[in-house]
């Protein structure tokens, strides 16, 4: 038996999401309204912290958290594509992010935890300090 959605990924969260979702409930909004139109902007730690408010089947949170790290993989090949065709030149630590979230969302759906992670992680500049 696989965990619960809220054991998997509530790891995953950082408190300013949780306070930002919680602050616009106590406001009236609605969690899944709002879990949704997240997923659709490619923003799942927004995504994440109405799903684990809310009351639903782990299977509609699942698919609800899976379709905003693929959003977010769409919106960073889009933006790829833009500087690519900007600036006259690749852009590939992009398209490895987007191939990151593409691979997170199939484990979401696949009820496997993923590692909690940075998108488009800082380079060292001194690797031998």
């Amino acid at each position: 038996m696989s965990a619960g959605f809220a054991e998997q990924y509530s790891g995953l969260l950082k408190d300013v999401f949780r306070e930002q979702a919680q602050q616009q409930i106590t406001q009236g909004a609605d969690a899944l309204t709002c879990a949704d139109a997240y997923a659709e902007e490619g923003k799942p730690d927004f995504t994440l912290a109405f799903l684990l408010i809310m009351e639903a089947d782990d299977e509609v949170k699942r698919e609800l958290l899976a379709r905003a790290y693929e959003r977010r993989a769409d919106l960073s090949e889009e933006k790829a594509e833009q500087f690519s065709q900007q600036y006259h030149r690749s852009f590939p630590l992009i398209g490895q992010e987007a191939q990151k979230d593409r691979a997170t969302a199939r484990k979401i759906r696949e009820k496997q935890r993923v590692r909690k992670t940075t998108h488009l992680k800082a380079l060292r500049m001194n690797p031998g300090i």
